[in-house]
């Protein structure tokens, strides 16, 4: 898709004033007016990629309404990033974060550029061929175990987040959010809340977490080579690592729903098992993976609650792109899931 002409800005983004900011900030970096659009497959904080005519860049900015507390912390998202730009996870160059809200009517931040290919569905991923596939996703759990092996003091992030009672305040935030963004009758969800308190297992060694650590939020080389940026750092912290790996786990299963606007590779020639990815990623980090089911039931519930947020959003207006119209219908499929892992577990 080509960037929108000059006067057809998408919502949310001014690349007049945005250009000006530009300017006085990083002086040098423009060679002429901007133009803009978003990119499609984000359904939490917008992402939009500019143009000078010469170079291109992103910007990260908060949804448009309805924008909980804690969820579309820009600054905190930028942090991280420049925190690990440089270390073995690779990431985009962040080069400015501005919180004045008149530039763009939020806080946004603005990184480099990163070719590559996201790879957001089965049928795309297929086209890489099996042994291309295994190899791209086995590498997607290389990369998790090199972000939890990071040093959180050796890169400025000792304070990032509050390790102990990690997942019992994440219990609660995702409680809260769910209240927050509750519009409709949800059955089973709290009951699913209920089992996760009752049976938190004893966390690993903390780690700095990415949140939302799947193939949907890498861009990868051409042709399915190596993972070149790892992306959507809103939810990052310290605390547990399994919960990114229980993530990646769900992200892994077959959800039964054909083509549905929540990403999941699984149904993919050679795309490996859950069980391949867990094992994997504990031979290579030497942690113990055997509360997984725990960590993967937490991840059904949590992505049940952000998309009765996005479904929310999408009642009242508030959404901006394509394919939200589905994503009301998904919230029962995640929390059936979650319960059902759970009994597994048991």
């Amino acid at each position: 898709m080509s960037p929108a002409p000059a006067g057809a800005a998408p919502r949310g983004l001014d690349p007049e004033r945005l250009r000006a900011r530009l300017d006085r900030d990083l002086p040098g970096l423009l060679c002429g007016p901007l133009r803009g659009r978003l990119i499609e497959g984000g359904r939490s904080n917008l992402t939009y990629e500019v143009t000078d005519g010469a170079s291109r860049w992103v910007v990260r900015r908060p949804p448009l309404g309805h924008v909980l507390a804690t969820a579309h912390d820009m600054r905190r998202e930028h942090r991280v990033i420049a925190a690990l730009h440089g270390t073995a996870v690779p990431v985009p160059e962040p080069l400015l974060l501005c919180e004045d809200e008149s530039v763009l009517g939020a806080p946004f931040y603005v990184m480099e550029f990163v070719e590559g290919v996201p790879y957001r569905s089965a049928e795309r991923l297929a086209a890489l061929g099996p042994e291309r596939t295994r190899s791209l996703v086995l590498g997607l759990v290389d990369t998790l175990v090199d972000l939890h092996a990071v040093d959180p003091g050796a890169v400025g992030l000792e304070d990032f987040g509050r390790p102990e009672g990690f997942l019992e305040r994440q219990l609660r935030r995702w409680g809260r959010q769910l209240e927050a963004s509750r519009g409709r009758e949800l059955p089973g969800i709290d009951e699913l809340r209920g089992a996760l308190a009752r049976t938190l297992p004893g966390s690993p060694a903390a780690t700095v977490v990415h949140g939302d650590f799947r193939l949907d939020n890498v861009l990868v080389g051409e042709d399915g080579g190596d993972v070149r940026a790892v992306l959507d750092w809103e939810m990052s912290t310290l605390g547990d690592p399994l919960t990114d790996l229980g993530l990646l786990v769900m992200y892994s299963t077959d959800l039964g729903l054909g083509d549905s606007p929540v990403s999941t590779t699984s149904s993919a020639p050679g795309h490996p098992s859950p069980a391949e990815l867990v094992e994997r990623y504990a031979a290579r980090s030497g942690r113990d993976a055997g509360a997984i089911g725990w960590y993967t039931a937490f991840a059904w519930f949590k992505l049940a609650v952000i998309l009765e947020g996005i479904h929310r959003r999408y009642t009242l207006g508030q959404t901006v792109g394509g394919g939200f119209d589905r994503i009301g219908e998904l919230v029962p499929v995640f929390v059936e899931h979650g319960l059902t892992t759970l009994d597994e577990e048991g």
